[in-house]
């Protein structure tokens, strides 16, 4: 492996969180970042995203997994996921593979590495009549029952500034130290396929059962600054009320430490997540989370 494309210039030396910063998101389980990005690198993630949806690929995947999340014209103007768009665009690919933003994360996470785990390119309708324009409360963890790590972390990158009104990510602070309260392995299916109302009850049941208080803090992010959160940290998103829609990438990482492990449906059947069907196999046949392909290194220290 070649450190040296790891390498940071000294001014994004500059841009890397502090240990107040670090400790904010140890405590908080997010953080939103300095500016990352320049404008013009934004402004090609919306050109790339905008031939990507007119039908652009530099690649597609061999195979499609199960629960792909991938939309496509013919769905029409709702709320839109594409999976896997580092690996399908490589335009897109990088830019997110700048080693600054995986430095970051590294250095929040505190972790001497960061390898991708997926990426889904986001596009939210300026549409207040449609449900699954909003986000329910999850934390990503629940779908991640398949990795043995505790750490990995998303980045949330839109494409221009994200407030409120554009139905921007919410967090709710602090949730990502609390303890679980008990469950089936329900969790481990995507928001999407699950109730609404049943996620916000979990939401409230977990609080309580750790006697805390449920404190959402919308993110309001600037163009070319990225919102961080941990895996295990609740969040949602509501409703775009602007005239435009909200565009974004959710970048998901993880640490060094993180590799497959099995883990058993209340049927009998071993949880599949959609990697394990495009990633390499390792020595002893398991899914091996160190692809270069799907799941590459984009940052290592160098120390």
């Amino acid at each position: 492996m070649n450190a040296s494309r790891f390498a940071l210039t000294d001014t994004e030396q500059a841009l890397l969180p502090s240990d107040d910063d670090v400790r904010f998101y140890q405590e908080h389980g997010w953080y939103l970042s300095q500016k990352l990005l320049t404008d013009e690198e934004v402004d090609t993630l919306v050109a790339a995203s905008d031939r990507f949806y007119a039908g652009h690929r530099d690649r597609t995947l061999p195979v499609r997994p199960p629960r792909l999340a991938y939309w496509e014209p013919s769905q029409g103007e709702v709320h839109r996921h594409n999976d896997y768009i580092f690996y399908e665009d490589d335009t897109i690919r990088s830019i997110l593979a700048k080693p600054l933003i995986a430095a970051v994360a590294a250095r929040i996470a505190r972790t001497d590495q960061i390898r991708l785990w997926n990426s889904t390119l986001i596009h939210k309708p300026p549409r207040t009549d449609d449900a699954r324009n909003i986000v329910p409360w999850h934390f990503d963890r629940h779908y991640w029952q398949t990795c043995t790590s505790d750490q990995m972390l998303t980045a949330f990158i839109p494409f221009h500034d994200c407030d409120e009104q554009m139905g921007t990510i919410t967090m709710v602070d602090g949730s990502h130290t609390w303890k679980e309260t008990g469950g089936d392995d329900s969790t481990t299916r995507h928001f999407a396929d699950r109730d609404r109302g049943e996620l916000d009850q979990m939401l409230e049941e977990n609080a309580a059962f750790n006697g805390a208080t449920v404190r959402k803090v919308p993110v309001e992010i600037p163009k070319g600054h990225i919102s961080f959160h941990h895996c295990r940290t609740y969040h949602g998103s509501g409703h775009n009320r602007s005239d435009r829609p909200r565009r974004a990438i959710s970048l998901h990482l993880q640490d060094r430490t993180n590799q497959w492990r099995p883990f058993t449906l209340a049927g009998g059947d071993l949880l599949v997540y959609n990697n394990d069907t495009l990633v390499r196999k390792d020595a002893q046949g398991r899914p091996d989370y160190t692809d270069p392909d799907f799941t590459p290194v984009l940052w290592e220290d160098q120390g």
